[in-house]
């Protein structure tokens, strides 16, 4: 949940960065950067909690990541871009954190 939570609360913190007097249209932008998860409806579960979405779906892979900091160079795409390495940030953290957890549960249990 936390996670989640964390798609909305970064760009809010960051919307201002981008104009304060458009915070609300920055906020909505950023947050419409979610919708790259739509290539999650590609993968066989559509969900599976454990998966880590860094370099396995389209959307999330290493090349797109690239593509989308090349993005920041270019005004008219610099906030979308930001939204999208904001995204990629977070789905990278949660990868860490899987990984983390499940190595000590797993250390716990053989123990």
């Amino acid at each position: 949940m936390l996670h989640i939570l964390l798609h909305f609360v970064l760009p809010a913190l960051i919307s201002p960065l981008f104009g304060k007097k458009r915070w609300l249209r920055n906020w909505l932008i950023l947050c419409a950067t979610m919708l790259v998860d739509l290539d999650h409806l590609l993968a066989t579960p559509i969900y599976d909690p454990l998966r880590c979405s860094i370099n396995f779906h389209p959307l999330h892979t290493y090349w797109a990541i690239g593509v989308y900091i090349v993005f920041l160079g270019f005004r008219p795409t610099r906030i979308v871009a930001t939204g999208l390495i904001i995204h990629m940030l977070l789905d990278w953290q949660d990868c860490y954190y899987k990984i983390t957890f499940t190595m000590i549960f797993n250390s716990l249990i053989m123990f």
